[in-house]
C-alpha cells in the first residue's frame, strides 16, 4: 500500500509543478436566481418579471459590474449537444432583442455579458441524468423513507426553513436592485444554509437503506461533473464567469479553492455591497 501511494505522489508531481508554473485559471461562481419560475426544483421561488424597464437598468448595471472582472469566456447551465467542444449551441443566435423578450438567467446575464465583451467562448457545462439514468437529486426517496419511518415532522421541519428562505428571495427581489440580491446570495450566509440543509438530510436512513446520503452522493456527483467539464475548456490565464443556479453554488466554489492552477473569484468583489 505505501508503494502504491508513493507511486502516486509521485505521479501527481508533474500536474502540480505545472499548476504552479501556469497562469492560473481565474473562476468566478456566480450562483443566481431563476428568473423565468421554471419550477423545476423542490422550492420554487415565484420570480417578477426582469423584463422591465428598470429591471432591465438594473441587469445592464450588473453586466457592467460583471465585465470589471475582463472575463475571457462564460460557462452556464446547459448540456452542450457538442460533448467534443462544449460550446453552447443556443448563442450563436443570440441578438441583443431578446434581453426583451427572454427572461431566462442565461440569455441576460451570461449572453448579456458575452455580447458586451465580444466574446465567442460561451460554454454550456451542465450535467444531467439520462432517459432511464437515477435522478441526481433523489428527494422522493428521502421522503418516503421518512414517512415510512416516523421522521416526517423532522423532514417538513427542515422543508419549512428552506421555505422561509425561499419567501425571503422573494421579499429581497421585490425591494432590492437585482445587483444587490445577487450580492447577497453570493455571500456565506447562503451558501452555509444550502449546505446545512442538504448534510441534515444524511440523518435520513438507517442500516442498507441511506436515502439522505446516496442523495448527497449524487448530487456531489453532478457537480463534479459540471466542474469537470470547466476544467477541460478552460486554457491557462482564462478569466471565467460561471453563471448557474444557486444551489450549485457552494459545492462549485469549493471545487474551484480545492483544484491547483484555479482561483476562486468573488463576484461580491464586483457587485455592489448589500
Amino acid at each position: 500500500m505505501l508503494k502504491l501511494l508513493a507511486a502516486l505522489a509521485m505521479l501527481a508531481l508533474p500536474t502540480a509543478a505545472l499548476a504552479q508554473t501556469a497562469e492560473p485559471v481565474e473562476v468566478m461562481i456566480l450562483g443566481t436566481y431563476h428568473f423565468d419560475n421554471p419550477g423545476r426544483d423542490v422550492h420554487n421561488a415565484r420570480i417578477d418579471s426582469v423584463l422591465t424597464p428598470d429591471k432591465q437598468r438594473q441587469l445592464e448595471d450588473v453586466a457592467e459590474a460583471l465585465a470589471r472582472f475582463r472575463p475571457t469566456a462564460i460557462a452556464i447551465e446547459r448540456v452542450a449537444t457538442d460533448q467534443a467542444t462544449l460550446l453552447d449551441q443556443a448563442f450563436p443566435g443570440f441578438s441583443p432583442a431578446a434581453l426583451q423578450t427572454n427572461a431566462d438567467e442565461r440569455v441576460q446575464i451570461g449572453y448579456r455579458l458575452a455580447h458586451r465583451l465580444g466574446l465567442s467562448r460561451v460554454y454550456a457545462i451542465d450535467e444531467q441524468e439520462r432517459d432511464g439514468e437515477p435522478t441526481y437529486f433523489p428527494y422522493g426517496a428521502v421522503n418516503n423513507w421518512a414517512q415510512a419511518n416516523g421522521q416526517a415532522d423532522a423532514l417538513a421541519a427542515m422543508s419549512a426553513t428552506i421555505g422561509a428562505l425561499v419567501a425571503d428571495l422573494e421579499h429581497r427581489q421585490r425591494t432590492q436592485d437585482i445587483g444587490h440580491v445577487l450580492a447577497f446570495m453570493n455571500g456565506p450566509e447562503p451558501a452555509a444554509n444550502d449546505k446545512a440543509f442538504h448534510y441534515a438530510l444524511m440523518r435520513f436512513g438507517a442500516g442498507d437503506a441511506q436515502p439522505g446520503a446516496v442523495l448527497n452522493g449524487r448530487w456531489f456527483t453532478r457537480n463534479a461533473e459540471i466542474f469537470a467539464r470547466l476544467m477541460q475548456v478552460a486554457e491557462p490565464g482564462d478569466r471565467i464567469v460561471v453563471v448557474y443556479g444557486a444551489g450549485h453554488s457552494a459545492w462549485l466554489r469549493d471545487m474551484v479553492e480545492a483544484t491547483p492552477g484555479f482561483r476562486l473569484i468573488e463576484p461580491d468583489d464586483y457587485l455592489p455591497a448589500e
